[in-house]
């Protein structure tokens, strides 16, 4: 699943308990984030027990099915028999995991693990209780280790404690966020909204889900600064008008401008290292990164948003990031990419001059601390300076803005890194080959 995948949701068995099974057949369908991928069994048999359900989040590592080694075999078939299915094919010493029964979680959007549910079962603990339990995992999820730190404490809590918890509970639907965020802070309620005649519901899908979860989260997390800047871009225009041919003949690639626009960013990113960092969840700790991984917003056929990553853009040439970006591009719009490809990202590019905007304020994506937008070119006139004086020429101008994590990027930084941007932008070599 690759280093920086976590876990996975189950959205799929293609398979049911008792079915035969080949080599490499595909057994489940599982979503990291925002990637769907099938997996196949490295087994050939019966599908024996699946121990998980459709849209249970389970850890990678964690055995998600037995299937018997033996194609005649039962479902009575000694433990001795039978191998387990994992979500990475990495050797990973596992515990079992207990399996939760039907358990009523529907009035929380919180989400649960399967074995906190079924500890939570066994322990008698109310929904009401569950929830005002303090999550340390990834966005403030309960861990096991959450709740069997609090099962000791559990009995010492005064019956007010307990009530305030109850009382507490209408705020479930509460839109909040817990990482990086003081335990002071308010929780904001989603307002009570009304459905006339008419009017039609669409669920949201589950990428759509994921995008307004993130989004909120971000908006809690950083204090967003926009900065805008005008570039003249006419020396990139002329330069790709002249090599594009050439270049798709030579390469088999059609170059864009986003690889151009990653090149600069990524040399921008050298000149202000701090740009390339992350702020811990303790808020109070700069992460700077070593590597300079730019993510691409990419838009889907869904219409719902993806950012795979370019890892170590500038180690890259232009024809090498050309290719990575083509190829994650067509990937992408596919639903082909693997679940590490939109993991590990730096700094993300957003391209909002393909909808013909002119500019765009893009919120953070988290643990990230900056984005920048680009908007569409357009042609302008415009005063230039020469030997002789002063000219009015048509030129190609486009407006980059930056939103950043003001907590430890301040307007100075921001400004800075997006004016270098804008002067790599303008001082694009015409002569040089592609």
């Amino acid at each position: 699943m690759g280093e920086s995948v976590a876990e996975a949701t189950i959205i799929k068995w293609t398979k049911n308990e008792g079915d035969s099974i080949k080599i490499d057949e595909t057994v489940l369908e599982i979503a990291t984030d925002k990637v769907d991928s099938e997996i196949p069994s490295p087994f050939e048999g019966k599908l024996i027990k699946k121990l998980f359900n459709e849209n249970d989040v389970v850890q990678v590592g964690a055995v998600i099915a037995i299937i018997s080694s033996d194609a005649t075999a039962s479902v009575a078939e000694t433990p001795k028999t039978v191998a387990p299915t994992q979500l990475t094919t990495t050797p990973i010493a596992t515990t079992p995991l207990a399996t939760a029964e039907n358990v009523d979680f529907s009035g929380s959007d919180k989400f649960y693990s399967p074995l906190v549910k079924s500890i939570a079962k066994e322990e008698g603990i109310s929904l009401s209780e569950l929830e005002s339990i303090r999550g340390t995992g990834q966005e403030g999820r309960v861990t096991k280790a959450d709740i069997l730190a609090y099962l000791p404490n559990r009995n010492k809590q005064t019956t007010t404690t307990v009530a305030a918890a109850e009382k507490a509970a209408p705020l479930a639907n509460a839109t909040k966020s817990t990482v990086g965020v003081p335990d002071n802070t308010v929780l904001v309620q989603r307002p009570a909204v009304s459905v006339g005649a008419g009017d039609e519901i669409i669920e949201m899908d589950r990428m759509r889900k994921i995008i307004a979860d993130n989004m909120v989260m971000s908006k809690h997390v950083s204090p967003h600064v926009t900065s805008f800047v005008e570039a003249d871009v006419t020396n990139m225009v002329m330069w790709r008008d002249r090599v594009k041919k050439d270049f798709e003949k030579r390469e088999g690639e059609k170059i864009t401008f986003t690889p151009l626009f990653i090149e600069c960013v990524a040399k921008a990113i050298k000149d202000f290292p701090l740009i390339n960092v992350s702020v811990d969840q303790t808020g109070t700790k700069i992460i700077k990164r070593k590597n300079i991984n730019i993510g691409m917003a990419a838009a889907l056929p869904s219409g719902n948003l993806i950012v795979p990553v370019i890892k170590n853009a500038d180690e890259k040439n232009l024809v090498g990031i050309t290719k990575n970006v083509n190829d994650l591009a067509t990937r992408a719009r596919a639903n082909k990419l693997a679940p590490d490809e939109i993991q590990g990202g730096t700094f993300t590019l957003t391209n909002v001059g393909g909808f013909g905007n002119v500019m765009g304020t893009p919120i953070i994506l988290q643990p990230q601390v900056a984005i920048l937008a680009v908007g569409t070119i357009k042609k302008k006139p415009a005063v230039i300076e020469t030997p002789q004086g002063d000219v009015i020429a048509i030129r190609h101008f486009m407006f980059l803005s930056l939103s950043y994590d003001h907590r430890v990027v301040d307007g100075s930084l921001g400004g800075s890194f997006l004016r270098k941007v804008a002067d790599y932008m303008e001082q694009w070599d015409t002569t040089r080959v592609s």
